[in-house]
């Protein structure tokens, strides 16, 4: 079950996956058109967003790692929470990087 705020015109205008956030908010199954159409329509409106802080957020891990690289900072230099997302990145990195190549393309070792 979703809710849904309307306009005045009936256009939909906010949507909340699980949370009726004020009494004029109306439930709606999560198959409702209108409401699928939303919030398709809200994710093709910051696409754009999403991707550059994608692609920021690659940079900075390349920047993090060239700089422990070259012992100007250290992975310790870090607090704990930002040691394992760093550590998880670098992981799902290395596994995507492995799942591009076909079978035939793996050396053994």
């Amino acid at each position: 079950m979703a809710y849904i705020l309307k306009n005045n015109e009936g256009v939909i205008i906010a949507a909340s996956p699980d949370t009726q956030v004020a009494a004029d908010w109306v439930a709606v199954e999560n198959t409702d058109t209108e409401y699928l159409a939303f919030l398709d329509n809200e994710l093709k409106k910051h696409h754009t967003f999403r991707e550059s802080d994608i692609q920021l957020a690659r940079v900075l891990e390349d920047l993090i790692s060239i700089l422990i690289d070259r012992s100007l900072i250290s992975y310790t230099d870090f607090p704990s929470a930002a040691q394992k997302r760093l550590n998880e990145r670098q992981s799902l990195r290395h596994k995507n990087k492995l799942s591009l190549l076909g079978d035939d393309d793996v050396t053994p070792l």
